[in-house]
């Protein structure tokens, strides 16, 4: 039997063993997170929140438990993780939690996993209420979350249970400073009196831009929707008072090119306008993290294996891989810069002309490097001797 072989069996005897819970392959990547907490300079983590559907209608006659996702011929699992994130610098540090849902059941990492049949927004939680009591972060966590989470229920419940958090919502009507106002009126009231600061550089498809920032104190008193016994009815919350900090990047030429609605409950002495900003910037992490498990490095949506649960498991032991390199290309220290190169000249790839690295070349160049120093250690073979046999094979093919 040849190595290959061996260790594709002995994968499959690992993602098999009912031994093998996701608790348990879920904890190395959790003792990462803590560590990189521990070096933070920040009082406070970001929870960086996010779904994506793992696409896998071409295995449809392998696995037995796909679920349907938004159409008939759109087949696959449903997958929710939480990436611990550096609030100082962005660093990425490890992904702390994952659901994947399935047709039949919703593995997760969780120790109170959430309902099959819950909606996204029901998943998260649990996750919230383990990383304040359940994490041992030493830092408080702010979970920043995109669009799909400007529900005003939800963040009622979550500031009464006193989860921190950054959302982005859509335009919508509150209260500021004693009128009904909407806020896109007031993010227009502060372009028109020059109330937007500088907050630093940023990049926007590959270009610097400046980042921008506006900030309001608004309250939401508005009534919710709530499904209560399969009925949809209108809730009078209580109102609460949170932060609109109003986001913008502006190029050269003083075009607006991306700009971002943001509402948080994180206290201004703590964290002001440019601070909340560049958090909601740094959530794009998440989405480089699922690339490089998706479609840029480890192409998750090609794995062979039958079951979710399999698939589940092999993401996390493929994760370390992730969090590895997303975290050599943060690192500035010599070490890393020389490693760096070393597997930029690995993976066979060439940079375009002012780029070092990217995070694809760094993974691919990192998994020739493992499989040469695999060699290397079982080898009897000196390197003298390595030369001397292809020279000696060349030689002869040559005289033919």
């Amino acid at each position: 039997m040849d190595k290959t072989t061996s260790a594709s069996q002995n994968l499959w005897r690992f993602l098999k063993n009912d031994r093998v819970s996701l608790e348990k392959l879920m904890e190395p990547l959790r003792k990462l997170g803590r560590d990189g907490c521990r070096n933070s300079q920040s009082k406070f983590v970001l929870v960086a929140h996010d779904w994506c559907k793992l696409d896998y209608k071409s295995h449809a006659n392998r696995k037995s438990d796909l679920l349907q996702l938004t159409h008939k011929t759109d087949i696959g699992y449903d997958l929710t993780t939480a990436l611990l994130v550096e609030a100082d610098s962005g660093i990425t540090l490890a992904p702390m939690q994952i659901h994947l849902k399935t047709s039949e059941a919703l593995h997760s990492t969780a120790k109170e996993p959430p309902l099959w049949e819950g909606h996204h927004l029901d998943q998260l939680e649990t996750t919230m209420a383990e990383a304040s009591n359940g994490w041992d972060l030493l830092r408080t966590p702010v979970h920043v979350i995109d669009r799909e989470a400007d529900s005003l229920g939800r963040r009622r419940r979550w500031h009464s249970l006193g989860h921190l958090f950054l959302v982005r919502c859509d335009d919508r009507r509150v209260r500021c400073e004693g009128r009904s106002v909407l806020l896109s009126e007031l993010d227009e009231e502060l372009d028109q009196t020059f109330q937007y600061v500088d907050a630093g550089k940023a990049l926007h498809e590959g270009k610097k831009v400046q980042r921008q920032v506006g900030e309001r104190t608004v309250t939401l008193y508005r009534p919710h929707s709530a499904v209560i016994d399969g009925e949809k009815k209108s809730i009078a919350g209580k109102p609460i008072e949170l932060r609109a900090v109003f986001v913008r990047l502006v190029d050269d030429d003083g075009w607006i090119v991306a700009q971002w609605t943001l509402l948080t409950n994180v206290p201004g002495d703590e964290a002001d306008a440019s601070e909340v900003g560049k958090w909601y910037y740094f959530r794009w992490r998440i989405e480089s993290f699922f690339k490089l498990l998706k479609s840029h490095g480890l192409e998750l949506e090609y794995w062979q294996q039958e079951t979710g649960l399999a698939i589940a498991k092999r993401l996390l032991l493929a994760a370390m891989a992730c969090v590895l390199v997303k975290q050599l290309e943060a690192s500035e220290s010599e070490a890393a810069i020389k490693f760096r190169r070393h597997l930029i000249r690995l993976s066979g790839r060439r940079m375009k002309r002012g780029v070092e690295f990217t995070g694809p070349a760094l993974l691919a160049g990192y998994y020739v490097h493992l499989n040469m120093l695999d060699y290397l250690m079982a080898t009897e073979l000196s390197l003298e001797e390595m030369k001397d046999m292809e020279n000696a094979a060349l030689s002869e093919i040559i005289d033919v």
